[in-house]
């Protein structure tokens, strides 16, 4: 059984084709959890009418503390044995989870990072890769360098999931410190095909640009602190 995970907040214009391509990559026993923070831009009844139709997606209700805490209200709530993380916004390529699930083949892999192709919100390609843009790999201080873990284009091990939550409120971002977690917990493997077309428009909650250097470095500065902190816990408890 694989589990995907959506933090949703009124994404009423990408939805449908969001949960369409999801539903095209999922089993019968399979699940889709949607925690939805709002839904008053007209999305509810839209997310109400997919529930009806299809008994595999369930919509649980965010804790409204932001992005990070929604996204970890979905986890919490899922069952699979591999969890997806998605966004509301992208696109699932037919072949996507099928890809992925190849590689978890190998016990020892814990996290799975896939290529995807950047695209604006009509779906038109712009001929960059998350890969190219982000310099993607596997590497502990090259992703505290640079991050190129991308939740919607990950999926992690039901295992690692009591390992990685919950979120330390100071971290800001919740697809870094699952990827750098992993890393220390087993095999990361990012896979070089385009499995999703990425979603870059005006209303994305990640923007493309970067704050300023004394954000960015307190900001590593917070995970590397909570990052260090859990591993003691992890070491503590075995």
């Amino acid at each position: 059984m694989i589990s995907v995970a959506m933090a949703f907040y009124n994404g009423k214009t990408y939805i449908e084709a969001q949960i369409e391509s999801i539903l095209k990559n999922l089993e019968e026993e399979d699940e889709l959890i949607i925690s939805i923070d709002d839904a008053s831009d007209g999305s509810d009844q839209i997310l109400k009418e997919y529930r009806q139709m299809d008994p595999r997606i369930r919509l649980i209700r965010g804790p409204g503390k932001g992005v990070v805490p929604n996204f970890q209200n979905a986890l919490k709530h899922c069952r699979g044995e591999i969890i997806f993380i998605a966004d509301q916004d992208d696109v699932w390529k037919e072949e996507k989870a099928a890809e992925v699930l190849k590689a978890f083949q190998d016990p020892e892999v814990m996290c799975v990072v896939h290529n995807a192709e950047i695209v604006d919100g009509s779906l038109k390609p712009s001929r960059e890769t998350t890969f190219q843009w982000r310099e993607s790999g596997i590497g502990f201080w090259k992703n505290m360098k640079k991050n190129s873990y991308i939740g919607c284009c990950m999926a992690i091990r039901r295992t690692i999931l009591k390992k990685v939550l919950p979120i330390p409120r100071r971290v800001w971002i919740h697809d870094q410190w699952i990827g750098l977690l992993a890393e220390r917990l087993g095999k990361v493997v990012f896979l070089k095909k385009t499995l999703l077309l990425y979603r870059r428009h005006g209303e994305n909650v990640t923007e493309l640009t970067h704050g300023t250097i004394g954000s960015m470095i307190k900001k590593r500065w917070f995970m590397y602190r909570e990052i260090k902190k859990r591993i003691r816990q992890w070491k503590a408890e075995s």
